[in-house]
């Protein structure tokens, strides 16, 4: 993978054992992963960048009140981004976004961009069934891209989620029958047109 898309090298910490530290090694372990959700949802290499300082930043100033004993990290981090995303989506609805983030945004240079764009190509099966998710309702589509695109353990998507693991296994499980059944629909009509 290109040093890109990699998390920028900082000075180490005076304590390698302290909370600052502690927060560094969960950024190092989830750039890449929140990057790649970002990139998946948006398509533009510019918000996905955005939004994933975004949601650091709202992580390291929220991070003292951090409890490992909720969720893991990653949970609690993937929590903090889909309420960035959720912003962004409610900022974007109302027309605010483009007065409020044009003096915002960092021109990307030509390697940046082109790595982004690259990763955005690579989240597109993502994407094409995110499009496909459309059909189930918005509480079922979070759970199958929580679970099984952005790949948290149940766990971790219900603490992502505020639900209990009990109603989360509920959703997933209605949500994959549902997308079983759209896709043997999908197959069956191909099928019928390539027949004809």
């Amino acid at each position: 993978m290109s040093e890109l898309l990699q998390p920028p090298e900082v000075l180490p910490p005076a304590d390698p054992t302290g909370r600052m530290a502690e927060f560094e090694r969960i950024y190092r372990a989830n750039f890449v992963t929140v990057t790649s959700y970002f990139a998946r949802k948006t398509g533009n290499p510019q918000v996905a960048a955005d939004l994933t300082a975004d949601t650091f930043v709202a992580a390291i100033t929220s991070f003292a009140s951090f409890d490992p004993g909720k969720g893991s990290p990653r949970a609690w981090l993937f929590g903090i981004a889909r309420h960035v995303f959720a912003r962004h989506c409610e900022i974007t609805t109302r027309g605010r976004y483009v007065v409020a983030r044009l003096g915002g945004y960092r021109v990307l240079d030509i390697d940046e961009a082109a790595e982004l764009v690259d990763r955005i190509d690579a989240e597109r099966p993502g994407r094409v069934l995110l499009n496909g998710l459309a059909t189930l309702s918005a509480a079922d589509c979070e759970v199958v891209e929580l679970v099984d695109m952005t790949g948290l353990t149940p766990k971790e998507a219900a603490t992502a989620l505020g639900i209990s693991p009990g109603a989360l296994r509920v959703r997933l499980f209605r949500a994959r029958h549902k997308l079983r059944k759209l896709t043997e629909s999908i197959q069956t009509n191909e099928k019928g047109t390539t027949n004809d």
